[in-house]
């Protein structure tokens, strides 16, 4: 099985596995990733919210970062490029890793 398909499988038996508990990715909860999803979603992304950026601020970036070439941020609606650009537009230092 490629590597993608096993990270969205993984991710899904997690989902169903935790049911209604918050999920958290890399130090950043459902919470952040729903404040920060119109800012990484086409066809009319946003200026990332200060919420959005609060969120980033306390996550892993270069965990994050590691997730760009993962299929399951299509899954998600993430566009992976939208994604990348948030941490400049929050003023964040991005990890030499992306």
């Amino acid at each position: 099985m490629a590597a993608g398909k096993v990270v969205v499988l993984m991710v899904m038996v997690v989902l169903m596995v935790e049911g209604s508990r918050a999920m958290t990715l890399c130090r950043m909860n459902d919470q952040g990733f729903e404040a920060c999803k119109p800012s990484v979603t086409q066809p009319n992304p946003v200026d990332p919210s200060p919420e959005c950026c609060k969120a980033l601020k306390g996550a892993d970036l270069t965990c994050l970062c590691s997730y760009k070439n993962s299929v399951w941020l299509g899954t998600l609606g993430i566009d992976p490029k939208l994604a990348l650009d948030l941490p400049p537009k929050c003023k964040l230092q991005m990890a030499s890793v992306c």
